[in-house]
């Protein structure tokens, strides 16, 4: 039978627990309870983390201790006892009594005496509030006019960022659908002179070519009917400021011709004018389309062309700068806190595992539409795998997280690496032992477009 609680002595352990001592030294919290739920051990280190003394913690029901994330029904000891197995690193939170929510990692297995009888259960926990402190504090120094990101690719981009932005030369950015074109659009304009001045957005996929031209320039009253009144262009309203031109690949040609003679004279000519008007507006334009091929296969005016492509930024994929996004993952969960009056801490070890193995085709606007779906299943705590999409799970048809080749071993142990040291390539090397060139040619290998 589990030990009673003696409250006049010292603590009172399981009878078949060995190295009580050692467990009193250990830096990790450490509990058992009995079939029942009481706590029947609790070590120095569970005292400090919780701030809860071993004399109130023993002879009471454990979820009146921690009032942890998982005490809702997801207890993951009750998990361990019903399937007789373990659980290693799931994160969550527990709540001190004076209302404190703490981040911790547990572990969590059955507990038996030496005939094989099960008695209780076993759970270990690390305080990770210096980890999230210093999470918080990498995340600050690696955020670029809200663009967040560390990777030597994105450093690149960062590097001339401000130059490009103190120029008036026009900008094409270029790369993946979900990389974040308008954000590190609008980055340039608040780095440039013009940063108190209008910055408008034209997306030129989504509006119909005679609407499009009737937006691009503007009217003048009885240019048409139903024109009762002038009505001023996105040139005009960007004025002295900036104009974004998104998805420019999708500009029809007779568009096309029209826009390059505001690019060449600044000069704006309205549906129904008598002459041309002047306009100031800096030029920055974005496409995931190849405009390379769309000029040679004539959908693309050369000329034109050459006009916008004075500066050209190609954006990365998340994909080539996985390091980023662990970042990113926590850069959504405190928007999302902020905007849903929530209050997630996190997101667990294991479902950034399965973030981390993700290929993502949609990039950074995939992974915000993910985060945003946790936020709709997880009610507080840690997001945990269960509160990802069906697709991300474990055991969807169209995941797999057991590797299968020597390769996909590689991979995993690369991947997992780089996220124990929080995207540090030179910690990730000491741990592997392998120089950096060889992690940048195993991480190239390790994405979707570079897998053999």
């Amino acid at each position: 039978m589990p030990a009673t609680p003696d409250a006049s002595g010292p603590k009172v352990f399981p009878p078949d627990l060995p190295c009580t001592s050692i467990l009193e030294s250990i830096a990790d919290g450490v509990f058992t309870v009995d079939l029942d739920w009481n706590i029947t051990f609790f070590n120095h280190s569970a005292e400090q983390i919780t701030s809860i003394s071993s004399q109130q913690a023993v002879g009471h029901k454990c979820w009146e201790i921690f009032h942890s994330s998982l005490c809702d029904g997801s207890c993951a000891l009750d998990h361990c006892l019903a399937n007789n197995t373990i659980i290693s690193n799931k994160s969550i939170f527990i709540v001190r009594p004076d209302g404190e929510r703490v981040p911790i990692s547990i572990s969590a297995a059955p507990l038996y005496t030496q005939t094989g009888e099960l008695i209780g259960g076993v759970e270990t926990f690390r305080d990770l509030s210096a980890l999230q402190l210093m999470r918080q504090e990498m995340e600050q120094a690696y955020t670029f006019e809200d663009i967040v990101g560390k990777s030597q690719v994105l450093k690149k981009v960062f590097r001339i960022l401000p130059q490009v932005a103190q120029s008036p030369s026009s900008v094409l950015l270029t790369g993946e659908s979900g990389t974040g074109k308008e954000l590190f659009a609008r980055a340039i304009h608040n780095l440039s002179s013009r940063r108190d001045k209008p910055f408008v957005v034209v997306n030129c996929g989504a509006l119909p070519e005679q609407l499009l031209e009737s937006e691009l320039f503007g009217y003048k009253a009885g240019a048409f009917t139903d024109a009762k009144k002038d009505k001023p262009g996105r040139f005009h309203l960007a004025h002295t400021g900036t104009l974004f031109l998104d998805e420019i690949g999708e500009l029809p040609l007779s568009l096309q011709v029209k826009l390059l003679r505001v690019l060449q004279d600044r000069q704006v000519e309205p549906l129904g004018a008598l002459r041309p008007e002047a306009v100031d507006v800096r030029f920055i334009a974005a496409t995931n389309r190849d405009l390379d091929q769309d000029v040679r296969n004539g959908a693309f005016r050369q000329d034109l062309f050459y006009r916008l492509n004075v500066v050209q930024l190609n954006l990365p994929a998340l994909r080539e700068r996985t390091e980023d996004l662990p970042l990113l993952v926590n850069h959504f969960i405190r928007r999302f806190n902020l905007m849903q009056n929530k209050n997630i801490a996190g997101i667990s070890e294991d479902a950034l595992r399965v973030l981390m193995r993700y290929s993502f085709p949609g990039n950074v606007r995939e992974l915000e539409n993910i985060i945003e779906y946790a936020f709709i299943l997880c009610p507080e705590g840690f997001i945990q795998i269960e509160h990802l999409p069906e697709f991300l799970h474990p055991h969807s048809e169209t995941q797999t997280t057991t590797p299968r080749t020597l390769e996909e071993i590689k991979c995993r142990a690369v991947l997992q690496a780089l996220e124990r040291n929080q995207g540090k390539k030179m910690a990730t090397c000491r741990e592997l032992d392998i120089s950096k060139d060889t992690l940048r040619r195993m991480l190239e290998r390790c994405t979707p477009s570079g897998a053999k």
